[in-house]
């Protein structure tokens, strides 16, 4: 056989094979075509036998029990009420010092006394008062007196009531001078010691206070008393998050010191004001403190549970988003779906908490929900 021969079966077999692998994809580029959507608004038709549909999951929607949670770093601090720094009014030298470190104190209870000259020009203005306002009262009765028996003259009268009322005033300005200092007026003696004492009820947490030490007026406090049995522990929750914390909810407070263990605390306070840097709010936990363990400046964990209440979760991965808008699918039927907008909540475990757009029993797509975004 001649070679042109040949090479024109050969040539005749290899397009005969061609149309032949032509044929056989136009075919299948057919039946490829018969799956298709139809989309009529929100509503998608998926035909049968598509290979989305083999990739879509189904669930129905049920009504589960979920406690919010959420986590924030936090600070122990005193209780303001309960935390007080002594610093004397005036300036002096001390005689005798009282308090000691971890010893407990009551209102009134005597800390230290020192000698001061100011504290001096304080009695003996409290006493010249005294002295004046007697003085007064009894020029006031001799008036009166005067007056009654048609011997004093009314104008008279009327000097001794308003010096009386001056000298008065004046003894009360000298004695609510003293008093704020817990000096009881009724048994001080001019030129005693000033004797400085604890406003309020706790324990001696700080002590500088030296015999013989001089201390000045504008010092800063040499000692701090604080009632420990309660503390507060100082959070801070995200502006989005506010709205679900609220006075007298349950808290549970973990500490950097004791990681083993667990407080149970209330909130005390949510702050009025969004700090503008952080977009967060600063939110109070009272806790009790028996023990005074918890001591201020601890670094704590604090998390906060809502009361366990019902609501629709999805998973997350079914819910999709359009602008600013969150939507997922509902299954009508056979290959039939819609989108449907929704208003979602908090995430929590992998899942979306549904608020408002869909009700419990209709049946969602929750896995491969983006597959359908593909319909034309």
């Amino acid at each position: 056989m001649k070679l042109a021969t040949k090479l024109l079966i050969v040539r005749t077999i290899l397009s005969s094979a061609l149309f032949g692998l032509v044929l056989s994809c136009t075919r299948g580029g057919s039946e490829e075509q018969e799956y298709k959507y139809a989309l009529a608004g929100d509503t998608i038709q998926v035909s049968d036998g598509h290979p989305v549909l083999q990739k879509l999951k189904t669930e129905p929607l049920e009504i589960s029990e979920y406690r919010l949670a959420l986590t924030s770093s936090g600070v122990v601090r005193a209780i303001p009420n309960q935390y007080a720094e002594i610093a004397p009014p005036f300036a002096g030298r001390v005689t005798k010092v009282y308090l000691k470190l971890g010893m407990t104190v009551q209102p009134g209870t005597a800390l230290f006394e020192m000698v001061s000259p100011d504290f001096l020009e304080a009695q003996k203005a409290y006493f010249q008062a005294k002295t004046d306002m007697q003085t007064a009262e009894l020029t006031l009765n001799r008036q009166r007196d005067l007056h009654e028996h048609r011997v004093g003259s009314v104008r008279d009268l009327e000097e001794a009531q308003a010096s009386y009322s001056i000298a008065k005033n004046e003894l009360e300005n000298a004695k609510a001078a003293l008093q704020i200092y817990g000096v009881n007026v009724k048994n001080m003696i001019f030129g005693q010691s000033m004797i400085v004492r604890s406003p309020i009820k706790g324990d001696v947490i700080t002590n500088e206070i030296i015999s013989g030490h001089f201390i000045k007026d504008d010092d800063p406090a040499h000692a701090t008393i604080a009632d420990l049995s309660k503390v507060w522990v100082v959070g801070r929750v995200k502006e989005k998050d506010i709205r679900f914390i609220h006075e007298m909810d349950k808290a549970t407070v973990s500490l950097a010191a004791f990681p083993e263990m667990k407080i149970e605390g209330k909130v005390y306070h949510v702050d009025e004001i969004i700090e503008e840097e952080t977009r967060s709010a600063q939110v109070l936990i009272e806790c009790d403190n028996p023990d005074r363990s918890i001591k201020p400046g601890m670094y704590a964990t604090v998390l906060f549970e809502d009361e366990a209440q019902e609501s629709l979760f999805v998973p997350a991965n079914s819910v999709l988003q359009y602008n600013d808008r969150s939507y997922l699918f509902v299954k009508l039927g056979a290959g039939k779906f819609r989108r449907q907008y929704v208003k979602t909540g908090v995430t929590q475990d992998g899942k979306i908490q549904i608020l408002e757009g869909v009700e419990p029993g209709v049946e969602i797509v929750s896995e491969g929900a983006f597959y359908l975004l593909d319909a034309k």
